[in-house]
């Protein structure tokens, strides 16, 4: 009898830690790798023609929300994935649309595109805001999270053409800022003068948390500004990114 216990009891122990396991970024890896070019521009009308596979990943996130066993980089690419799934999500449910910002109100905090609670991980509720802001910028502090969510405009960080996946996350992060620096229809960086992203100055603490915006921007760009560069912000285009 003693024996049967103790065999139980493993067997549950061993279920319960399987069931804990980070979720595969698989199938979100196959869809962007389809549908997001190398310039980072999606085919929504492809993604529209798989709904039912995004929908299966959406559902994987859906039961399988992050949980204190995984690790840091675990519970982060969960996260960022999520947030770009769903993002793509909400524009395949109102496809075709010009704007994210044509999709639910113009009141922030209240009913813009980013405030609509469609999302559903764990039996809770959640809205953009609440996955950006409230969980991947308060946990982190990691500014490099404004390069890898993509808020389906030309101005945005290019969504990547590959799943963030945990093991490789640093380097894909480092790898999002140094595409985003290099890309002169969103940053115009000249030793002497820039003209950076709106997210720059939207967000500047938390790009100047640790160090200046001239010294954060070098670090990702291939043009060095000088120590007393002037630096503008660019209008934001909020068109959709989709591939033409």
């Amino acid at each position: 009898m003693k024996k049967l216990v103790l065999f139980i009891s493993c067997f549950v122990v061993l279920f319960s830690t399987d069931a804990q396991k980070a979720p595969s970024h698989q199938q979100w890896d196959k869809l962007v790798k389809k549908h997001v070019n190398t310039a980072g521009w999606v085919n929504y009308k492809g993604f529209k023609g798989e709904k039912a596979e995004l929908d299966a990943y959406l559902k994987i996130l859906t039961n399988n929300p992050p949980q204190k066993s995984w690790s840091d980089n675990e519970q982060k690419a969960y996260w960022i994935n999520a947030y770009n799934a769903f993002t793509v999500s909400l524009i395949v449910q109102h496809y075709p649309v010009k704007s994210i910002k044509d999709i639910g109100g113009k009141i922030y905090k209240i009913n813009t595109p980013w405030d609509i609670k469609f999302i559903n991980i764990g039996g809770k509720k959640y809205d953009l805001n609440n996955i950006e802001h409230g969980i991947l910028r308060k946990k982190w502090s990691d500014p490099r999270i404004h390069f890898a969510v993509n808020c389906a405009s030309i101005s945005c960080p290019a969504l990547r053409s590959e799943a963030f996946a945990a093991a490789r996350l640093d380097e894909q992060l480092d790898d999002a800022g140094k595409v985003f620096l290099r890309d002169k229809s969103k940053n115009k960086v000249n030793p002497d003068k820039a003209q950076v992203s709106k997210i720059f100055s939207w967000f500047k603490g938390d790009f100047t948390k640790k160090t200046s915006l001239v010294e954060f921007v070098n670090k990702y760009s291939d043009v060095k500004l000088t120590a007393n560069a002037d630096i503008d912000f660019l209008d934001y285009d909020w068109k959709l990114n989709d591939q033409k």
